[in-house]
């Protein structure tokens, strides 16, 4: 394209297998190179749109399950779990790697066939660039990306090995069939054997996944765990054929459904915190899928919609909900979600918070928070305090505090002193959270203790400093007979200044005191600063089965300290039996199961799909942000076009999955057009842009799905467990596909298939010197401790220089392949 002397006519840069379409010649070469690198961008999105259909189609069909059924005994239903039959080490290697690499394959083979089954450069170029990319770049992004001083391990280690000395073999292999036995030349028999250790691969990596040679010899028993803790053992499947479902997050029934007692868990524990029933609902199914396991193509998919303002992939919510959720689950290895205990046992301690809520002006200084203890109290005690920001944020409106508080044996009483910074600044009320954990370092048995019902104290910053007004939250509430004691929430408004008293009494209805529930009279403290306490009622369940609808009213009255009645003095309380609690219960959960149903990645039909495209974050406009509506606006084309592609929900998502792959074939005919064009127009080789625009812009989204799965996963392996195992792929489908039809038909025609070894050679080799060096600091960081005894994450000196090595390693690898592209320095 470029003439002997530098300049180029006005027939140069148009060699593209579609591109141009029009005479655009007598443009200015800036014109067309500023419009070429416009277009190479818009594709890139275009490309990123479509691979997510195509990743949902894969979701849909790695998903596939089956049921197996377990027997309860002689009296009782089997009940059944649901099992994928897909094994997630052959789906990640086959269906998951396709996707993610789909974009450098398809490149890789189009423009072979459409340069008449002889060798380019950009295929090539990019298949290494892009490897070099995902295993330096996204490695180095991930270790730096985790919070804290957080460590994560590679859970699948075996696999991992076996994948990551195929990462190397394969770039080893390259080099031996460039320079080897026919330098410059592939043969069939190159090529076949190129082509053939894809497979080798996944039954390698498949054989290490169940366990080298002893699964082979009987039946493996499968544990399933619950998470209740239990443990499920499925003796009668066989491990070779399909794997169980870890099912994190709320326990499901036998039909498919949340268990309404561990949604009853979670509403009581969402609503002591001020919220509604349905608000808890989307809290528990925000629970369930940020805490199941995902695989990469669903933070693939997740990456993409942020990016260009679609549907998110996880439940959007208010400011007030996220504070809430974040302060229940500041520490997900601590307990947390439901540690309160139904009744007290007088053989274990019982740790907990004096009020759910207090409020404090914000010139209060320091005030004391009371914590108490109950149940047994002859034995030492030890429980983690700690502040959580909420809209008051730890160093601004207060000082963070995280200590581990000591109960002396006989000591049932312990304050700890909140600190309230005053910035002389107006603001609006604000709150923040302290929170109530158990550790696992700490020197006692779990056994011996336990949280109970007011684990978490929200704590409100006001200006105000009256003694306040007391009411109840609301007229009535519902309570089931088993509930054991019931907990009436009061309310301390417009004030909290001093220590304050109520008077209660409940009034028998259709309840009668000392058959339905122990009624009676008390005195409600109110200390110094606290904002919400509970009357505690003992509930009678008296086991009948006939229906139930009875309810006594507790009244609230003669208020001391300067305190005021409130609007609401009487409460009603319904006692149900658990028949009726349970059809309150399964509505939240059918709640519940929509709002994770409306997460789901994929579509089921057009509708759907096509509603989702033309509207700004998939219609919820209310969490819609700016960025969603310019990035919205920019690919809005794009997603109108590729509604009109099969969703996934049609015949199992196989038919979406073709016609997308179809659909990306042709993008990346384009791609490759508008990239060889624009580098040629900018006086780049073909190598140069392989390994530089074209890998950047087919590996970002991979880059945004590996730094979420880094963050939210437990383990290391879907942020960049999957690299090595996707750079083999690459090469094994990538050239070895393309190098066998290529090989065949010049052999058919009486010819040779050449490939010069020349830039790519000399490229492959270097990335193969810094791939070494880089999985060599990855095992280093496993083994020291200096590192935190994980891949990634770790102490904060040793993960930012793991990171800088790992960048640099690339720039290395990219510097010294374009030095040797324009003769700098030999090649081969």
């Amino acid at each position: 394209m470029t003439k002997n002397n530098g300049t180029l006519d006005e027939y140069s840069c148009s060699s593209g297998l579609i591109l141009p379409l029009i005479n655009e010649f007598t443009w200015s070469i800036e014109m067309r190179a500023f419009l070429y690198f416009f277009g190479l961008l818009y594709c890139f999105m275009g490309v990123a749109i479509i691979a997510e259909i195509f990743m949902g189609a894969i979701e849909k069909i790695t998903a596939t399950t089956r049921k197996v059924y377990l027997s309860r005994g002689v009296d009782q239903e089997p009940t059944f779990i649901e099992v994928n039959i897909w094994n997630d080490t052959v789906a990640n290697l086959t269906l998951m790697a396709l996707g993610s690499s789909a974009p450098e394959i398809l490149l890789s083979i189009i423009e072979i066939v459409g340069n008449n089954f002889e060798s380019g450069a950009l295929g090539p170029g990019t298949i290494v660039g892009s490897a070099a990319f995902n295993l330096m770049c996204i490695s180095a992004v991930c270790i730096v990306a985790i919070p804290g001083v957080e460590t994560r391990k590679i859970k699948g280690l075996r696999v991992f090995a076996i994948t990551a000395v195929f990462s190397i073999l394969a770039y080893l292999w390259l080099i031996f069939v460039l320079v080897g036995v026919s330098r410059n030349v592939v043969e069939v028999w190159e090529a076949v054997v190129t082509f053939l250790l894809f497979p080798l691969l996944v039954g390698l990596a498949y054989w290490a996944d169940k366990g080298f040679p002893l699964c082979w010899k009987k039946p493996s028993t499968i544990s399933v765990t619950a998470a209740n803790g239990k443990e499920i053992e499925l003796a009668s499947i066989n491990s070779g054929e399909i794997e169980a479902m870890m099912v994190d997050g709320p326990v499901l029934t036998k039909d498919g459904k949340m268990d309404p007692d561990e949604l009853a868990k979670w509403v009581r524990q969402a609503t002591h915190l001020g919220l509604t029933g349905e608000d808890a609902a989307k809290l528990a199914a925000y629970k369930l899928i940020m805490t199941k396991h995902h695989s990469h193509a669903w933070y693939r998919i997740g990456a993409t919609r942020v990016f260009t303002g679609s549907k998110k992939v996880k439940p959007q919510l208010s400011i007030k909900l996220q504070e809430v959720y974040d302060a229940i689950n500041e520490h997900p290895d601590t307990e947390n979600l439901s540690p309160f205990v139904e009744k007290v046992s007088k053989d274990k301690a019982i740790v907990e918070f004096h009020a759910i809520a207090c409020a404090v002006s914000e010139n209060v200084g320091k005030f004391p928070v009371r914590i108490i203890r109950h149940g047994e109290t002859d034995t030492l005690v030890c429980v983690r305090v700690e502040t959580v920001d909420g809209s008051a944020v730890s160093g601004e409106d207060f000082v963070a505090v995280d200590q581990v508080i000591e109960f002396q044996p006989k000591e049932v009483v312990k304050e700890i002193m909140i600190e309230i910074v005053d910035d002389d600044q107006y603001e609006p009320d604000e709150q923040f959270y302290l929170k109530l954990s158990l550790s696992h370092n700490l020197s006692y048995k779990h056994k011996e203790v336990a949280l109970g019902r007011i684990s978490i104290m929200e704590v409100t910053i006001l200006n105000d400093d009256e003694p306040g007004t007391i009411t109840f939250e609301e007229r009535g509430i519902l309570v089931k007979e088993s509930v054991g004691v019931a907990q009436i929430p009061v309310l301390r408004k417009s004030g909290s200044d001093g220590e304050v008293s109520i008077r209660w009494r409940t009034i028998d209805k259709k309840a009668l005191s000392g058959r339905d529930f122990e009624g009676g009279e008390g005195v409600l403290e109110f200390r110094n600063a606290e904002a919400k306490r509970f009357i505690e009622i003992p509930i009678s369940n008296d086991m009948e089965t006939q229906m139930k609808d009875e309810c006594f009213e507790v009244e609230l009255y003669d208020p001391s300290g300067g305190a005021v009645l409130g609007p609401i003095t009487k409460l009603a309380v319904t006692i149900t039996n658990d028949e009726d609690f349970n059809a309150v219960m399964d509505r939240l959960a059918e709640m519940t199961s929509a709002n994770v149903d409306s997460m789901v990645v994929h579509h089921n039909d057009w509708t759907s799909q096509i509603k989702d495209a033309m509207n700004v974050n998939g219609g919820d406009i209310e969490n819609a942000t700016n960025s969603d509506y310019v990035m919205h606006f920019l690919t809005f084309g794009w997603k109108l076009l590729f509604a009109l592609v099969p969703p996934a929900g049609i015949w199992g998502g196989w038919l979406s999955f073709f016609v997308s792959l179809g659909v990306i074939g042709l993008l990346t005919a384009i791609v490759g057009d508008l990239a060889g064009i624009f580098g040629c127009l900018i006086g780049l080789d073909d190598a140069v842009t392989a390994i530089t625009f074209v890998a950047l812009g087919t590996s970002l989204p991979d880059l945004f799905a590996s730094r979420a799965a880094a963050m939210n996963e437990k383990y290391a392996d879907n942020a960049i467990g999957n690299v090595t195992g996707s750079n083999s792929v690459n090469v094994f489908l990538g050239l070895g596909l393309p190098w066998l039809i290529a090989s065949i038909y010049h052999t058919s025609m009486g010819g040779e298939f050449k490939v010069e070894a020349g830039s790519l050679g000399f490229s492959i080799t270097i990335f193969t010197i810094t791939a070494v060096l880089s999985l060599g600091l990855l095992v280093t960081r496993r083994l020291s401790s200096a590192c935190g005894r994980g891949e990634l994450g770790g102490p904060l000196g040793t993960r930012y220089a793991s990171a800088i090595f790992l960048v640099v390693l690339w720039l290395t690898y990219i510097i010294l392949s374009s030095l040797e592209t324009y003769g700098h320095i030999p090649g081969f």
